[in-house]
């Protein structure tokens, strides 16, 4: 039997146990899960602050769904949207704009305005913390 003293290992044993809770935090998403699901689930994870999940559901609705372009676009705009309320600025700042970027093509018209309306709002609001 090994006895550990608080103070020899209990410093170094914090550190392991946060990677292996970390590690535990990639998910499985089954392959037959729709877009609304994926959503849906993104929105609940999110709202308990597990942004690593949720991000992991927004990537699964682009990757698995390219094609459904409201929830690509809405997928967008919720990783965006998840890395500002992280206080990454730079990497939101970029991922607003290259969903805006979406409504400057001929088919912007097929697209949902209120993503756009959305990005418009967090990224002048990141562009006025950087003045």
């Amino acid at each position: 039997m090994i006895t550990l003293k608080y103070g020899d290992m209990g410093l170094r044993i914090i550190p392991i146990l946060l990677g292996i809770a970390a590690c535990t935090s990639t998910i499985s998403i089954p392959e037959h899960v729709s877009p609304a699901e994926l959503i849906q689930k993104g929105q609940e994870a999110s709202d308990r602050n597990k942004y690593k999940q949720s991000l992991q559901y927004y990537e699964a609705i682009i990757e698995r769904y390219p094609s459904y372009i409201d929830e690509v676009c809405a997928a967008e705009y919720e990783i965006a949207f998840i890395h500002y309320k992280q206080k990454q600025y730079e990497l939101a700042k970029s991922e607003f704009q290259a969903l805006l970027s979406r409504y400057e093509t001929p088919d912007a018209e097929l697209l949902p305005l209120q993503f756009k309306k959305l990005a418009e709002i967090v990224l002048a609001k990141i562009t006025a913390r950087e003045r």
